[in-house]
């Protein structure tokens, strides 16, 4: 019994999102960015369900941004808005994310609390991410991700017109 967190969290496959059971958590995800992607906001809506709504239960929603190399930000409760049942956050990854967790506490009227996911966090991973070694997703050549920016090259290439402008303009004068 003890071991059957250790066996979901060992489940987790690079590039596939943790989703909660919607038959076992008391909210709904009414929407979610799949994939997250660098420097770009990324946004959760979820509504409680009714039975919590009615018994003035409140949710606590809390991110952590872990980076493709390894190391993962401390976890961040977030600041919802809240328009009745519905709540909604957003944050916005660094670059080089390899996913956004995200988890839900519930706090009941009679101060008890419950954290859903019991174990891990719920994940949602990003359009380039490192898994064990392994790069995936739609912006990884296999290698890394792919950025314009950050390609070998693009600044040597940047450089180099920098300089032969100059050049030039020396010479005009």
């Amino acid at each position: 019994m003890l071991l059957s967190p250790l066996a979901s969290a060992a489940d987790v496959k690079g590039g596939e999102d943790v989703n909660p059971d919607e038959s076992e958590v008391p909210f709904t995800i009414n929407s979610r960015d799949s994939p997250s992607v660098d420097s770009e906001l990324w946004s959760l809506t979820i509504t409680m369900d009714d039975d919590e709504f009615q018994n003035n239960t409140t949710f606590e929603i809390m991110t952590q941004i872990c980076l493709n190399d390894g190391v993962c930000d401390p976890p961040v409760i977030m600041d919802a808005e809240v328009n009745g049942a519905q709540h909604t956050i957003s944050v916005t990854p660094p670059s080089d994310h390899t996913y956004v967790n995200w988890r839900v506490k519930a706090i009941y009227e009679d101060g008890n609390t419950t954290n859903f996911p019991t174990g891990d966090w719920y994940k949602t991973w990003s359009s380039c991410w490192n898994n064990d070694g392994t790069f995936g997703g739609v912006d990884s050549d296999g290698d890394g991700c792919i950025d314009d920016e950050n390609t070998p090259g693009f600044g040597m290439l940047i450089s180099v017109s920098a300089i032969g402008l100059a050049a030039i303009s020396f010479r005009k004068e």
